[in-house]
């Protein structure tokens, strides 16, 4: 009897300790032989490891927002492309029955399309390039400890944070052959022969797009710059003056190489801001501001909800999708290559 209480308190023991595995699974009867217990199931260690990683750990927080956006985001933009193979004018269902490129040969052989795209690459390239030189300029300005530092840089900063149609309000007034600020400042200095129709003429009208939105967003570059050079070490100021360089030329070969970086994120910003100026474009001069200043942008929303030809303008859409690509592409390429992506 006691040898029966002896192998019952061990075989318990045993259990209790997780001593389950193998031939080591033996448990008493009452009738003093041994039985066999299934052996646990282990949980093997690349489970364990997908289960404790902080990708399994994480999903609850990015999966359905992640599942929301390539629904909503690119799964639209990838209709858009479908959409695009199609003849679908806006009445009716598509017909996704015969997809191919003739809406693309249409739009390339159509005038229009590339008086659009010439204005959208001038005004890419021509505010991005004066928005980041003045930026530039400011911020040497501020850098080099002009008072009242932090109300001008206020100062600059705060067209950035008006939207679009608020900015091509103020400017329509600030345009006005009449009573707009512009030209009164023109009369007043004795200059009436310079005062112009600036949002009516077509020879300026791209030029006074330009011009209103690098006053909206080189405050922005001036911030981006005037950070990149609080972030440059005194040393290579000394070492430039020790070597007898002049203010000039070490700008032009010690700080500005310092500022790439800058420069590339703010170009990236502009540029695809410069994208998006619809807003801007549609306060000013509504559907149709003429072959001067049309955009690709413009003429999208045009063929689209005007003409009501979606095919059209989804086509439009997608080359402006591309443009968009071949602006953000190369920055996110140098971040991935420097690891800060």
């Amino acid at each position: 009897m006691r040898e029966l209480i002896r192998r019952i308190r061990a075989a318990s023991r045993r259990r209790t300790a997780g001593w389950g595995d193998g031939d080591d699974d033996a448990t008493a009867r009452t009738d003093g032989g041994e039985t066999r217990e299934l052996p646990r199931t282990a949980v093997g260690p690349r489970i364990r490891s997908l289960r404790d990683s902080e990708f399994v750990r994480s999903l609850p927080f990015w999966l359905l927002p992640g599942l929301y956006m390539g629904l909503f985001v690119y799964g639209a933009i990838g209709w858009n492309v479908v959409i695009s193979l199609t003849d679908w004018s806006g009445f009716g269902t598509p017909s996704y029955a015969n997809l191919d490129l003739s809406t693309y040969s249409r739009m390339l052989s159509d005038p229009n399309f590339w008086t659009a795209t010439r204005n959208t690459v001038v005004l890419l390239l021509v505010f991005t390039g004066l928005s980041l030189v003045v930026g530039l300029v400011l911020a040497i300005l501020i850098d080099r400890g002009v008072r009242f530092e932090n109300t001008f840089r206020t100062i600059y900063l705060l067209p950035m944070s008006l939207s679009f149609v608020v900015t091509a309000i103020f400017w329509a007034w600030m345009y006005n052959f009449e009573i707009g600020l512009v030209n009164e400042l023109l009369r007043a200095a004795g200059l009436n022969f310079l005062t112009q129709q600036w949002i009516s003429d077509p020879r300026f009208k791209l030029l006074a797009v330009i011009f209103a939105l690098m006053w909206q967003f080189s405050g922005y570059c001036m911030v981006v710059y005037l950070a990149g050079l609080r972030a440059i070490p005194t040393d290579l100021y000394e070492a430039a003056k020790v070597d007898g360089a002049s203010t000039a030329r070490m700008y032009w070969r010690v700080i500005l190489p310092q500022l790439r970086a800058s420069t590339t994120s703010a170009a990236v910003v502009l540029m695809v801001f410069a994208l998006k100026a619809f807003d801007f474009l549609f306060v000013l001069f509504g559907t149709n501001p003429g072959p001067s200043a049309d955009i690709l942008a413009m003429m999208m929303f045009r063929q689209a909800f005007t003409v009501t030809n979606w095919a059209y303008g989804a086509a439009i859409a997608t080359i402006l999708f591309v443009l968009a690509l071949g602006v953000i592409s190369p920055y996110l390429y140098l971040q991935y290559k420097r690891g800060e992506l």
